[in-house]
């Protein structure tokens, strides 16, 4: 890497290494007996059910802080009412360390449009409830509680993408970083394995949390910056320069000199030399953004400030960030160093059970069942979408394992998963083609400060070459014991169309019957502001993947995901993706509205209704339509579902509203029939309330001609599916996907941000399960939520043709 940091692997153990590895980490006072311990060093406290498996935050970390010679225990889904369940594992000898889980639990619990979730993915038996809400200050409040002068360390997806001031959805607010809600000590942010291992390590040699204020990856509260740091003051917009001192006209000379020998001359004086350090040295420098109180009523600043934090991503070039809490400083470090292939194998190397603890019996706990045949290959994505979290969590720089450490891993999954049947789930991560992938200049990667590698169009130093991928592909088919490889990880299309060969590979071997890609949109502007490729992109991968799906004698079929309601979408633009849906016989299920999550630059769009991707001003900037109301967000989810008969009425009065009234009737280019049409009036009353068969899922993601993949269209009356025969092993009941969409929860953990969506997870993080790209779930994301991993929880998913 270009700057030298200390390997997570080299630092001398912990005392307590004696102890061992244990076969799970302990979470009651029995198993600590059984081990030996009489206390713990660490405690981690997590929103999520304790599974010992990569994918999961808290396994991630917990098992990472065993291998430098801690004892760690695992307090799990604890009731919030008292203190008494953190006191499960008596006082830690060092600090706690909490986390929200996989996912953000507001994002976990939660619709876009405000409505309590009844499930969960990462609770046995899918029961929802079993965490509270804004997870991360409630724990905290119970540890103060508990032990008041134990140190609290935060983590974990909830904690990173709140690590600064931020728009609240739920709320409908601003709030101040939760770091200073929550009054903890110390917060970690992003993947924060080297992070967690400094702070562990110089708090067991006796130092205290006040002195570490410079550590990359970490958020402090503190009195007052630095000495040895410069301000670059962009607390304010369109600042004036220093005025320039204006010419009396009026001035005289008092003096008139003729002669120049009348003149003295004067030996100039030797002055010292000061060498200024340069204002863009991350070492010395930091940046002044505006402060919590002045962005609670300045929806334009907040734009700004959104804008300055997003251009100070780099985690070689970007510096430290100070913002004003009432009388505190909140000072947050640069980004995290990106970890090596050899720290990334040694972390997925650690010794994990791949299992659920075993005092959850035979409950499922939705997420594992998911992703418990995956494998993560890397962290990071530079796609860098406006909705999507993940690079503010993980970062843009790709973090690879190494080939033999994934296949070390698929290994394992054989040999320890139970019931394994020889079928890998996914092979992936935030992106499934980003493996290996990055700037082939490192000068260049050093100091850029693009927020896309790929967008408006690829960057001419990115390295697109997808050998290690395809090389990888062809190695995990080769492993005894392994039959099919699928990828699940949506492919970023515009990287995958420079290389034809991994698209023929991929389509060849790798696709269970769909394969999911995001478009998101159709319309340019609203691209543009997703910072998405333009629909001729994904024409061209469409043609490749169906080319080469005919080649291979397969009928596979394309699962497009998009977007309503995202911030500069309007009713326009709605429609017009409507109409390109029915036009190629696209018909959405599972359609879920733009979902703010923090951080992201398109939640900062939908709070101040300007685009924060370029430069704020507060004249002559770029305004942007936002759909807000309930009945606004209602219109745009109807429109991307125009083919429900209980979305008609609101359709028709829209288009009324906007002098389309053409666009109704039984034409071929009509959205919609008219009020009373035969197509109406021949409804059910089941089908009218979308009940019993007639219901939601009758009217599944599809292409109204699309054969059974399986049968060459021609599936047995009453044959159900086999669940060798489902994409991903996840079909509903009439043979088309199910599962949910988005961050909510029963998302793949660790797709797309936190972002999603999504997503992403605990104190440092993994790779799977997300919160946000919302995130994956594990990801010390995870949103997109990101993404999440975990799934965007801002997309819809449909079938192609």
């Amino acid at each position: 890497m270009h700057t030298k940091a200390t390997p997570i692997n080299s630092y001398p153990k912990y005392w307590a290494e004696c102890y061992g590895i244990a076969p799970f980490l302990p979470t009651t006072r029995k198993e600590m007996d059984a081990l030996g311990w009489d206390s713990c060093d660490i405690i981690i406290v997590t929103g999520d059910a304790y599974v010992d498996h990569p994918s999961f935050g808290m396994a991630v970390i917990g098992r990472l802080l065993e291998s430098q010679g801690f004892r760690v225990g695992i307090i799990s889904q604890p009731k919030w009412d008292n203190k008494d369940a953190f006191m499960e594992l008596g006082q830690p000898n060092l600090f706690f360390g909490l986390t929200a889980g996989n996912m953000d639990s507001m994002i976990n619990r939660y619709t876009a449009d405000r409505k309590l979730r009844h499930d969960d993915a990462y609770t046995p038996n899918n029961e929802g409830g079993k965490r509270p809400d804004r997870a991360v200050l409630v724990y905290s409040q119970r540890c103060r509680e508990a032990y008041k002068e134990t140190p609290i360390v935060l983590g974990g997806i909830e904690a990173s993408l709140r690590r600064l001031t931020h728009y609240d959805y739920w709320s409908d607010k601003v709030r101040r970083s939760v770091i200073v809600d929550a009054k903890a000590d110390i917060l970690l942010f992003g993947n924060a394995e080297r992070a967690l291992v400094e702070v562990a390590h110089r708090i067991a040699k006796g130092e205290q949390l006040e002195d570490m204020k410079n550590i990359a990856g970490t958020a402090v509260i503190i009195k007052e910056v630095p000495e040895r740091f410069r301000e670059i003051d962009s607390s304010r917009i369109e600042k004036p320069g220093k005025a320039m001192p204006m010419i009396n006209p009026y001035a005289t000379e008092e003096e008139c000199k003729t002669k120049q020998e009348d003149e003295v001359k004067v030996e100039p004086v030797a002055k010292p030399v000061v060498v200024t350090a340069s204002r863009h040295d991350p070492k010395n420098t930091y940046i002044r953004l505006p402060s919590y109180e002045k962005l609670c009523n300045d929806r334009i600043l907040y734009a700004h400030a959104s804008r300055v934090m997003h251009l100070e991503a780099n985690p070689y070039s970007s510096r430290a960030l100070a913002q004003k809490h009432g009388d505190r400083e909140l000072w947050v470090n640069t980004p995290p160093i990106p970890l090596t292939t050899e720290e990334m194998d040694f972390v997925f190397g650690l010794p994990f059970a791949r299992v659920p603890h075993p005092s959850y019996g035979k409950e499922k706990i939705p997420a594992y069942e998911m992703i418990k045949t995956s494998v993560n290959i890397m962290r990071g994505c530079f796609g860098g979408c406006s909705f999507c979290s993940i690079t503010e969590h993980e970062g843009r720089i790709i973090q690879n394992r190494s080939q033999e450490s994934i296949i070390d891993e698929l290994k394992d999954i054989r040999d320890k998963v139970p019931g394994f049947t020889g079928t890998i789930s996914d092979l992936g991560g935030p992106t499934a083609n980003m493996y290996r992938l990055g700037c082939s200049d490192p000068k260049a990667e050093i100091n850029c400060r693009r927020p896309s590698c790929i967008f408006p169009k690829i960057c001419e130093k990115l390295n697109t070459d997808h050998r290690h991928t395809i090389d990888l592909y062809r190695e995990a088919r080769k492993v005894d014991g392994i039959k099919k490889v699928l990828i699940a990880s949506g492919v970023r299309y515009d990287l995958a169309v420079e290389s034809p060969e991994y698209v023929r590979e991929l389509v060849t071997h790798h696709v269970g019957g769909y394969l999911k890609i995001a478009p998101e949109h159709t319309e340019k502007g609203t691209l543009d502001l997703m910072m998405k490729p333009g629909m001729g992109t994904y024409d061209r991968f469409k043609n490749m993947f169906e080319k080469y799906s005919k080649d291979a004698g397969k009928k596979q079929y394309l699962i497009p995901y998009f977007i309503s309601a995202h911030p500069g979408s309007t009713n326009e633009d709605m429609l017009n993706l409507a109409l390109w849906l029915k036009k190629y016989e696209y018909e959405c299920d599972q359609v879920q509205n733009f979902y703010p999550s923090p951080m992201c630059n398109a939640t900062s769009m939908y709070h101040s209704e300007t685009n924060p991707l370029k430069r704020v001003k507060y004249k002559k900037r770029e305004e942007l339509f936002v759909a807000k109301g309930e009945r606004e967000r209602r219109v745009h989810k109807a429109l991307l579902r125009y083919h429900d008969p209980l979305n008609w009425p609101l359709i028709r009065e829209t288009l009324i509203s906007m002098g389309k009234k053409y666009l109704i009737g039984d034409r071929a280019n009509c959205l919609v029939p008219e009020e009373g049409s035969d197509q109406e009036t021949q409804l059910t009353p089941a089908q009218r309330r979308q009940s019993g068969r007639h219901g939601a899922k009758r009217f599944a993601t599809k292409h109204p001609n699309q054969p059974d993949i399986r049968k060459d269209g021609k599936r047995p009356p009453g044959s159900r599916p086999t669940t060798g025969n489902r994409p991903n092993g996840n079909t509903s009941s009439n043979g088309k996907p199910a599962g949910k969409a988005g961050t909510k929860p029963g998302s793949k953990p660790g797709s797309r941000s936190q972002g999603s969506d999504a997503g992403n997870y605990s104190a440092s993080a993994s790779g799977k399960p997300s919160g946000n790209r919302p995130s994956k779930p594990g990801k010390p994301t995870s949103t997109r939520q990101g993404q999440g991993q975990g799934g965007n929880p801002n997309r819809s998913r449909t079938k192609a043709k």
